[in-house]
């Protein structure tokens, strides 16, 4: 519980006052990119403070200046803290709507064109996150996506959501497979308590959605590099 409180500490001090300093400004300039990198900074000096070392590979397989959809297998609350600080520019994220309503850090989100999500949505809702995704990768973002939809109760491999994969299909974006382990051992589904660790993070060749002409070949071949790279205790039974 130690390093929860370590963590919790650092981004609710230098958060908000990154947030009540750097959103006026942001809105001041026109430009979000200097908030961007400090909140990122603080993002990896929680996750340090917390015990957690964060291990990355595969970054010379993220295509150079394109947009890409960094898709990760989600095991723990601890992913989007670790993979975001880690990932080449500036990515957006797509992400439970109800997260957009936390102070100083929703309007931070929307300002940085994250992309909120209904559980359960109308097709309407899901479209519009869909077309909010793709404008994003339009202006030049990277786009990173939890494809399970929800975190592993079990911290094997789930199936994935459709949804991703038809803004990979829409944007052509070329597809990052992430697979991210040691987090589930830290900070368990409906758990506060933070263990120090190390945190994996393997990023994977790209997959180019032209390569496969349906979704389910799509879905099959991203889903199969994430199995692959996970250890055995990982993997998905079936």
């Amino acid at each position: 519980m130690f390093s929860t409180l370590k963590l919790m500490f650092v981004y609710l001090t230098l958060g908000s006052l990154a947030g009540i300093i750097g959103i006026p400004y942001s809105l001041m300039v026109g430009n979000i990119n200097l908030l961007y990198r400090v909140a990122m900074w603080i993002t990896k000096t929680g996750v340090r403070a917390a015990g957690i070392r964060v291990e990355v590979s595969g970054l010379e397989n993220v295509p150079v200046g394109l947009s890409c959809i960094f898709m990760s297998n989600h095991v723990s609350n601890l992913d989007p803290p670790v993979e975001l600080p880690s990932l080449p520019g500036r990515s957006s994220v797509l992400l439970k709507k109800e997260l957009m309503n936390i102070p100083i850090l929703g309007r931070a989100m929307r300002m940085g064109q994250f992309v909120p999500v209904e559980r359960g949505s109308r097709r309407e809702s899901a479209k519009a996150s869909v077309e909010a995704a793709a404008e994003a990768l339009r202006s030049g973002l990277h786009i990173l996506v939890y494809a399970e939809g929800t975190r592993s109760k079990d911290g094997r491999l789930s199936a994935f959501k459709k949804g991703p994969f038809y803004l990979a299909q829409e944007t052509q974006a070329p597809i990052v497979p992430i697979a991210i382990s040691g987090t589930q051992a830290m900070m368990h589904k409906g758990s506060s308590a933070i263990r120090p660790g190390v945190a994996r993070m393997q990023l994977l060749p790209a997959i180019q959605p032209s390569q496969y002409a349906t979704r389910e070949e799509l879905i099959e071949a991203v889903r199969n590099a994430i199995a692959d790279a996970l250890p055995a205790e990982m993997k998905p039974l079936i």
